[in-house]
């Protein structure tokens, strides 16, 4: 009992150091069961808790996991959040629309960003991003209204590409140079019409239609996909993140450890959010 109650301390104490940034609007992708079965139990219980974690603090998570499969996890493509768990949150977009976006940025660390249509069957941008910045959430002069309140507007030629749900994301991407910390959102949606230059943002007026949903398992089987332009929200409150380290996309591979390592170096902030991680993994 006094065991418990001194993990359950530590981790109130972890609880204090937060993610940093996530797309509330439109409603991203968030984590689920197919996640958990691609990533392992701790990198899920993780990001369930924290969506506003980067992708870093996964990796680092997972090499303390036997479950953990880099290929099918792909952290890098929005963080691991398959879309196998966001099937009724696609939104119906045509060429030439406008979405209007809101982020939350809870602590600036100055990097770069932008956002670009992903084709996810191969973790590629099409064409060039919609909109980038050069510096974002600098530390010296704060997170700026631009950098959290904007609007893209789909190319027009995205109709082949983006037809099919689960093909093409609208990812946020802002990579804090400053700490090394990369953070991610995707918006799952399609492109079915032609033409249309209108401002609506996400909540346009289309109708719900359905489409087949496309897996990244060759043998999974399509199934029937709510697609709507107005899903409700479901972003998570911010508590510990993963322990950030310079893990690039190459360490997603050699992250199969069983043993956990016991990060020394780095930030205090980044040692709690590594702590956190451990202690919500023996209370749960």
């Amino acid at each position: 009992m006094k065991q418990t109650g001194t993990i359950l301390a530590l981790a109130g104490l972890a609880s204090m150091a937060h993610g940093h940034g996530f797309v509330t609007s439109p409603k991203a992708r968030m984590p689920g069961t197919a996640m958990q079965e691609a990533c392992g139990q701790q990198v899920y219980n993780n990001q369930e808790a924290d969506n506003y974690g980067n992708v870093q603090g996964e990796l680092q998570i997972a090499q303390g996991q036997s479950d953990f499969d880099a290929e099918k996890c792909g952290a890098w493509l929005c963080k691991g959040y398959k879309f196998d768990d966001n099937k009724d949150n696609v939104y119906s977009y045509t060429s030439g629309q406008t979405v209007d976006f809101k982020v939350d940025i809870r602590a600036p660390h100055t990097g770069v960003a932008n956002v670009s249509v992903v084709d996810t069957t191969s973790n590629s941008v099409i064409g060039s991003p919609l909109k980038s910045w050069d510096v974002y959430a600098s530390t010296s002069t704060g997170v700026k209204d631009s950098e959290t309140s904007f609007s893209v507007t789909l190319p027009d030629n995205l109709d082949s590409k983006c037809a099919e749900a689960g093909n093409c994301v609208l990812q946020w991407y802002w990579f804090a140079e400053s700490i090394d910390q990369t953070y991610e959102s995707c918006v799952d949606f399609t492109v079915g019409g032609s033409g249309s230059s209108g401002s609506s943002g996400s909540s346009s007026s289309a109708a719900a239609t359905t489409a087949a949903a496309s897996t990244s398992s060759a043998a999974s089987s399509a199934t029937s996909v709510a697609v709507t332009t107005t899903p409700s929200t479901g972003n998570k409150e911010a508590s510990p993140s993963g322990f950030a380290t310079s893990a690039k996309s190459t360490a997603a591979a050699s992250a199969t450890a069983s043993s956990v390592s016991i990060p020394t170096d780095g930030t205090a902030e980044e040692k709690l959010n590594w702590i956190a991680s451990l202690l919500q993994a023996l209370v749960n």
